[in-house]
């Protein structure tokens, strides 16, 4: 059968199916939403996001490891088959910490080609009407001038340390202008900077910023200890919280109609110190404030890396950020009520 919306073949399904799985044409003329990495940080908000809008016209589907290999064609493609979505968000990627990706760089590089081509291959062939991938702030060059803005990606080389994963990201901002280029395709990335929230990587030497300052802080907290701060604690960095985040990607996902990617941010004004992040985590786990300690022989690390969130601005200038001090209660609170929860969160140490 033809898809009359898009003129492409829609495959039947194969094999022996369950009754849920033969159900799955009763949504062909809606929306089938399929979200690669679905249950991690963003995904897992995303699904949020969507169950409170409780929206009958759209199915959404969230794919975690369990479902297949993104890197293996065949997996993709049965996965395609078996969900036959209308439109995709794209988080699934090969992440990993500063060690792992000096280490690896030739995996993270061949890992996340492999995976974004098959997504794309897949999407193209079957006629997916949106695909949004996942991007970050750290692909852009390691020698430039803040704020940097979407045009600014392919101005110079990445950190060296993080040249595999960096460049293969960047190569789904060529991807997205080829596809359109050559078969019209509506495909488009987001880049947000610094996430945090619920269902983040809480690994004490494993995480980012936020999620290992709250795991170091609740030990600190337990043992009595000071909660102490490597550096001055002046570096400014800008965070959104994974919720902000979805709802901004579910927006993308129906009304973003460019090619060109979209930074995902708070504005410069709301650049927070790293000082006032963990003075907000002592606050949200309850230690007093005077615990908190910087240790100044520490690196600082760059001290601005701001995004320019001027192009979401003109789409979206009323979008209301949470406020961060919410968005750190909310996530500690989280943390606390999972920790001890086999499995619930990533990088808790089992008692």
């Amino acid at each position: 059968p033809t898809d009359p919306r898009t003129g492409h073949v829609v495959p039947r399904p194969k094999g022996n199916l369950s009754e849920d799985f033969r159900s799955a044409p009763v949504f062909i003329m809606g929306k089938v939403i399929m979200v690669t990495g679905g249950t991690g940080l963003v995904g897992s908000a995303v699904k949020e996001v969507i169950d409170a809008e409780n929206n009958a016209e759209e199915k959404w589907v969230y794919l975690s490891s369990k479902d297949g290999d993104l890197t293996n064609p065949a997996d993709v493609e049965a996965i395609f088959e078996k969900f036959q979505p209308t439109h995709v968000i794209h988080l699934a990627a090969q992440v990993g910490g500063l060690f792992a990706n000096m280490k690896h760089k030739v995996q993270f590089w061949r890992n996340n080609v492999a995976m974004n081509d098959n997504i794309f291959q897949e999407c193209h062939k079957r006629g997916v009407e949106k695909l949004v991938s996942c991007l970050s702030t750290c692909i852009f060059p390691d020698k430039t001038t803040f704020p940097i803005n979407e045009t600014m990606i392919h101005d110079g080389p990445p950190h060296f340390s993080n040249e595999g994963y960096a460049y293969a990201k960047r190569m789904v901002d060529v991807q997205n202008r080829m596809y359109k280029s050559q078969y019209g395709c509506n495909f488009t990335a987001v880049i947000p900077t610094n996430i945090f929230g619920k269902h983040d990587n809480f690994h004490l030497e494993d995480s980012h910023v936020i999620p290992g300052l709250i795991h170091r802080g609740m030990n600190c907290l337990n043992e009595g200890k000071d909660f102490e701060i490597w550096g001055s604690g002046t570096p400014l960095r800008q965070f959104i919280y994974s919720v902000d985040l979805a709802k901004l990607m579910i927006w993308t996902l129906r009304s973003y109609e460019e090619s060109d990617p979209i930074i995902l941010s708070v504005g410069e004004e709301d650049e927070i110190a790293i000082s006032d992040v963990a003075y907000a985590v002592a606050k949200a786990i309850g230690m007093p404030r005077e615990q908190v300690k910087f240790d100044t022989s520490k690196a600082d690390g760059q001290f601005k890396k701001t995004a320019d969130n001027r192009k979401l601005r003109k789409y979206l200038p009323d979008f209301k950020f949470t406020p961060f001090e919410e968005a750190m209660d909310t996530t500690v609170a989280w943390f606390k009520e999972n920790y001890d929860v086999p499995g619930a969160v990533r990088g808790a140490v089992a008692k």
